[in-house]
């Protein structure tokens, strides 16, 4: 069955006026055009659904059976039509965000207060996880944007564009003897201290492994695994060092940071989603609030430390 809304308005138009004259003025039709449609709709259901009496026009068992149904109809296009404005104008939707555990506190929080501001009607859904594992659900459809720091750009279903760029530092724990008496500590010096590494699929482990490897060794395990903020905690712990960003070790009055010597080391954060699929209206207007929110702390100099722009 093929009633288009266009018909059934018509009909309900008709039904409502009892004048054919006065409906279409009031569809804004010419008569002729409204009479095919209403003969339209009844070809379509193979019965009459108007007849006139005395100069009114009346419905038929038909149309009166059909009346309830069209209302229905037209109210449920009329609601779909305000939802999908809604959402193409951003004042509804479905953002499914990824950030891992370290961005979470800094960036995300008072990105997504600024973006409520403008996009109240839009709902958000944020994962926390590791670089690794938010590329992975990003790739498989399940994120529509993923914050994500370190090398992502092996995959080739990702377009991933670099934001900031976070200088690393050895944290070590402030009750135990510093790492060296000078303002700057070379990796090599690191050979033979013991290491807190990040669970498998954060990406400072893996740069925390590749880094020491550039300098010529393996990081020797003193405790293998945890997030972020489980690492830093086991640090301040005396359990070993680890290399973390100088904004978190800033941040932390039991951890002691150590600059590396240069060109010492750091991590890309970026802003990533799926090259195939367009974003949604909902995800664009997130990254340009993002985009926004940046250029502010930058004019500003609110960039927390050892971060900067790229």
């Amino acid at each position: 069955m093929d009633m288009r809304p266009q018909q059934l308005q018509a009909f309900l138009t008709v039904a409502q006026t009892r004048h054919f004259t006065h409906a279409a003025e009031e569809l804004g039709v010419t008569q002729p055009s409204l009479s095919k449609q209403i003969q339209a709709l009844e070809t379509e259901l193979g019965a009459p659904l108007l007849t006139r009496s005395r100069g009114r026009i009346e419905l038929t068992d038909a149309g009166q059976t059909l009346l309830p149904h069209a209302r229905r109809i037209t109210a449920a296009h009329a609601a779909a039509r305000a939802d999908i404005d809604d959402v193409l104008a951003v004042r509804a939707g479905h953002l499914r965000l990824g950030a891992t555990p370290s961005l979470c506190s800094w960036l995300v929080a008072p990105l997504l207060i600024r973006y409520r501001d403008t996009h109240p009607g839009v709902r958000v859904t944020l994962t926390e996880d590791g670089s690794g594992p938010l590329a992975e659900r990003l790739a498989a459809g399940d994120l529509d944007l993923a914050f994500t720091a370190g090398d992502t750009g092996a995959d080739p279903t990702l377009s991933v564009q670099p934001i900031l760029a976070e200088a690393l530092v050895v944290a070590s724990a402030a009750h135990l003897p510093p790492l060296t008496r000078q303002a700057y500590i070379g990796l090599a010096q690191l050979r033979e201290q013991a290491f807190v590494l990040p669970a498998h699929g954060y990406d400072l482990r893996d740069l925390t492994i590749t880094t020491c490897e550039q300098a010529g060794f393996t990081p020797r395990t003193g405790v293998d695994g945890g997030a972020t903020d489980a690492v830093a905690s086991l640090v301040e712990a005396g359990l070993g060092i680890a290399l973390l960003p100088a904004m978190i070790a800033a941040s932390r009055p039991g951890l002691r940071a150590t600059p590396l010597a240069p060109p010492g080391a750091s991590r890309t954060i970026a802003l990533a989603s799926r090259r195939e699929a367009p974003l949604t209206k909902a995800a664009g207007a997130f990254a340009a609030s993002l985009e926004e929110h940046l250029t502010d702390l930058h004019a500003w100099g609110r960039l927390p430390e050892g971060m900067r722009a790229v």
